[in-house]
């Protein structure tokens, strides 16, 4: 089979290392792509929101199945564009990718089906925003978070009321994330460990991946600015078989149940952001993708055929097939440019890489995020560069794998943080 994966960063480069196990796959494009997915696919320079390109693309080189991995297209509605040429996809239609395109709509869901979730209100007029945050109903610290999709930037927690109301004029008024700040949610500031669960979903079947902890702050000890992700580890500790239990009754299979309901059946990656409180597991986010970096941690522990599930998602039959985990644990140490998630360079010569993007005898994956070739080598083309990822039977072990493989990378500026999995450490020390 012909097969096309639409995007071009590490999660994207994580899932083509994973479809590559399939036989039956004999030829596999990236649209875009990035120096190092080259390695492992055919590149297209075709951009992950050119609709009419990608269409193009797979009409005139008889591709057979397609993965569209960001949001952007999913929102957009590419999987109902490439459905309506014949072609099979994974990932929701435009009608369930708005649960991850419009926190809104999100938020009114869980509401009406009683999903746990934190207390908010919704505002499409700032100055009624503001007057929300100056009343008694406004408790600090405070979450904003830009309705739309903002490369997961568009959340900002405000500790006080100065902070929420220059929140409001980034987000509202002077549009920092663009059209995504028409409509903004402001809600409750929840408390407790973080957990990343992804699951498969074929809209009636539900099978969740193994948990993770991600690390979005950019610097040590959860400072500084909110990233993408600067690392991951998977299993999160926190994520117990009670915590797992409660969130398959009271969010998992309640929040597919409502889907359906609405209309809108979701058939791909449901990723839920979840924050365990005092009170019980709560959604925090929804997304209608794999994450990023999550499914640098979240794939190379998954034992069963990606494609083989991918392929059974989306015709409807996920109960029939086999998603098996290891029981061994994953750590991934991001690489980024100095000066992200703002500003930073590009076109750095990058060494340690051998002709394939890979680290020669380490034991770990190199996912690339933000690379390109240029002379036989590699160098920087993004704010997060690379994902180095270990696994092993311990976390402590699949860590150090990781850190050493990401001390053996090196251009200038480059920058890692130091404590990634830190924490879930010390939960497992505990």
């Amino acid at each position: 089979m012909k097969v096309a994966v639409v995007g071009g960063g590490g999660r994207e480069h994580a899932i083509i290392k994973k479809l590559r196990e399939n036989p039956r796959i004999t030829q596999l494009y990236a649209l875009p792509g990035n120096g190092g997915i080259g390695c492992d696919a055919e590149c297209v320079p075709v951009k992950a929101t050119d609709l009419d390109g990608i269409e193009e693309f797979v009409r005139t080189h008889g591709i057979e199945f397609v993965v569209v991995a960001p949001d952007d297209p999913l929102v957009m509605g590419l999987v109902d564009r490439l459905n309506g040429i014949g072609v099979p996809c994974f990932g929701p239609d435009a009608k369930a990718a708005i649960i991850e395109g419009s926190k809104a709509f999100s938020k009114q869901l869980m509401k009406k089906y009683n999903i746990p979730t934190a207390r908010y209100e919704i505002f499409t007029d700032a100055e009624q925003a503001l007057e929300y945050l100056h009343s008694e109903q406004a408790h600090f610290p405070i979450v904003l978070k830009a309705d739309g999709l903002a490369l997961g930037k568009g959340v900002l927690i405000c500790q006080n009321l100065a902070e929420a109301c220059e929140g409001v004029r980034t987000i509202m008024q002077d549009k920092a994330f663009g059209s995504a700040g028409n409509q903004m949610v402001v809600e409750e500031f929840l408390q407790g460990p973080e957990v990343s669960v992804l699951a498969f979903t074929d809209g009636e079947t539900l099978v969740p991946m193994v948990s993770s902890m991600d690390h979005k702050r950019a610097l040590d000890n959860d400072q500084g600015l909110n990233t993408g992700g600067m690392g991951t580890v998977a299993p999160n500790p926190y994520y117990t078989e009670q915590a797992a239990k409660t969130c398959m009754e009271t969010i998992f299979l309640p929040t597919i149940r409502a889907m359906k309901a609405e209309g809108r059946p979701f058939r791909g990656c449901l990723y839920f952001g979840l924050m365990l409180t005092a009170e019980g597991p709560k959604v925090i986010e929804y997304n209608c993708r794999f994450g990023d970096p999550e499914t640098q941690v979240v794939l190379p522990l998954l034992k069963s055929d990606l494609f083989e599930i991918m392929l059974a998602v989306s015709e409807g039959r996920l109960s029939s097939v086999p998603v098996k985990f290891s029981t061994d644990s994953a750590a991934c140490v991001v690489v980024a440019s100095g000066g992200y998630p703002k500003k930073y360079a590009t076109g750095c010569a990058i060494s340690g890489l051998d002709e394939n993007g890979r680290l020669p005898k380490k034991q770990v994956q190199v996912y690339h995020a933000g690379t390109r070739r240029e002379d036989g080598g590699f160098v920087t083309a993004g704010g997060r560069v690379l994902g180095v990822t270990a696994t092993a039977p311990t976390l402590e072990q699949a860590l150090q794998l990781a850190y050493d493989g990401a001390g053996s990378v090196q251009f200038e500026g480059a920058y890692k943080r130091t404590d990634i999995g830190r924490r879930a450490l010390a939960a497992l020390a505990d």
